[in-house]
C-alpha cells in the first residue's frame, strides 16, 4: 500500500531550477534513502515531501490526503499528527529536559500530558535513554540527543518519518546504532522512513536507494 505519492514536483529559487519534475512513491513500512551530490536537490525534495516547503508545481499525497491543498492551521495540524522529522542538528529546546522535549508535539496536539509521559518513557526505553529523561540536552551526548529527537518524532505515532542527514554529527558507533534503530522501529511500528544521507552504509541498508542528480531522480525509482 502506498504511503506517499509525489508527482511532477518542481521547485525554483529565483532562476535556479532545483527540482525538475520529480516523481516519488513510498510504500507503507518502507525505508527509502535519497543520495546524491551536494546541490542535487535532496533536502529540498525532503522538505517538500514533509510539508516544510511548498512545490511550485506538482502534488504530494500522504495516505489519502493531498497535502499540497492544505494551508495554514490545517497543514500545521496534519504535519504535527501525521509526519515526524529527524534532523542532523537535533533541534532540542535547551531549557527543557529530554522528557519535555519528547512530549512537546503531543502537547501541541492537545493530548493528555500523563499519557504522553507514559508514551515518552516507552519510547525512551526502546531507544535506550529512559534513564536520561530528566536531563537537559546539554547534559546528553550527541547520540543521546539524537535518540531523544527520534522519540520526539515518534510521539504522535506519525505515518511517515523524514530524516535529513540524521547521523551527520554522530561518531561512527553512534551512527551505526542509529541506523540499526531505524529498521527496528520500522519493524516494530510499521512506519515509513525517508532518509536523506551522505552515509553510504545507511543508504545501502535501506529497502530502496534513490539517487538524485541535477534536480531529478536518476536511479532507484
Amino acid at each position: 500500500m502506498d504511503m506517499l505519492i509525489a508527482k511532477g514536483i518542481e521547485k525554483f529559487y529565483g532562476d535556479l531550477h532545483v527540482l525538475k519534475g520529480v516523481d516519488v512513491t513510498i510504500s507503507r513500512g518502507e525505508v527509502v534513502s535519497i543520495v546524491g551530490a551536494s546541490g542535487a536537490g535532496k533536502s529540498t525534495l525532503l522538505h517538500i515531501l514533509g510539508t516544510l516547503d511548498e512545490a511550485d508545481k506538482g502534488e504530494v499525497k500522504v495516505g489519502e490526503t493531498n497535502i499540497t491543498k492544505l494551508k495554514g492551521d490545517k497543514l500545521a495540524e496534519f504535519r504535527n499528527l501525521e509526519i515526524g522529522f529527524i534532523f542532523q542538528f537535533h533541534n532540542l529546546l535547551p531549557e527543557f529536559n529530554a522528557e519535555e522535549n519528547i512530549i512537546i508535539p503531543g502537547l501541541i496536539a492537545g493530548r493528555d500530558e500523563k499519557e504522553l509521559k507514559k508514551r515518552a518513557f516507552e519510547l525512551a526505553t526502546i531507544l535506550g535513554v529512559e534513564s536520561r529523561l530528566e536531563h537537559k540536552p546539554s547534559e546528553l551526548s550527541g547520540g543521546e540527543q539524537q535518540r531523544v529527537a527520534v522519540a520526539r518524532a515518534l510521539i504522535n505515532d506519525p505515518k511517515i518519518i523524514f530524516a535529513d542527514e540524521p547521523s551527520g554529527n554522530l561518531d561512527s558507533k553512534s551512527a551505526q546504532d542509529l541506523h540499526e534503530l531505524f529498521f527496528r522501529l520500522r519493524d516494530e511500528f510499521g512506519q515509513s522512513f525517508v532518509i536523506v544521507t551522505h552515509n553510504q552504509e545507511l543508504a545501502q541498508m535501506a529497502d530502496r536507494m534513490l539517487t538524485m542528480q541535477d534536480g531529478k531522480i536518476v536511479s532507484g525509482i
